[in-house]
């Protein structure tokens, strides 16, 4: 597993979304996203794939220095191809995490597809994990974890973050 994608809203989010007075918010864990920081330290490239354009997603990926952001209406498959000739990646490659049915032609594809805690019905018979946490409440970290003990990087983490 060299990259690590996933949706925003309902993975990275528990699918809040505030709005008022043209200004939008949402609530990311901050376990997600030191996860996410540790995963890329760990040689690891993270994207996120989200059909909906949002600037509050904008500023948190700009913040965790996300490796790939693609935002808007179109095919998640397409985006995803996009991030595989740049990284000449392969789908095989690819560990993803969705919630919801727009998900489902990437987790179809992906070498490991994983579906949230709280993924609808279809999202959690197309996955090859389910979290036992519920989007937006650290099911990304989760996902984190099971990939670094996978690879045997776990325990010499803990090790460095000990000291």
């Amino acid at each position: 597993m060299k990259l690590f994608l996933c949706d925003v809203d309902g993975v990275l989010t528990d699918g809040t979304v505030l709005m008022g007075n043209g200004v939008e918010s949402k609530r990311f864990n901050i376990r997600d996203g030191l996860g996410l920081r540790i995963l890329q330290k760990e040689g690891i490239r993270v994207g996120w794939i989200s059909r909906r354009t949002s600037t509050a997603t904008a500023q948190r990926a700009q913040d965790l220095k996300i490796d790939f952001l693609h935002q808007g209406d179109g095919s998640k498959v397409v985006a995803v191809e996009a991030i595989l000739a740049e990284t000449r990646l392969t789908w095989a490659d690819v560990c993803y995490v969705g919630d919801d049915i727009v998900d489902l032609s990437v987790m179809k594809r992906a070498g490991v597809a994983v579906a949230v805690a709280d993924s609808i019905p279809e999202v959690k018979r197309m996955a090859d994990h389910v979290t036992r946490t519920a989007g937006g409440h650290g099911a990304v970290r989760e996902v984190v974890e099971l990939i670094l003990k996978a690879q045997n990087k776990w325990r010499r983490l803990i090790q460095e973050y000990s000291f």
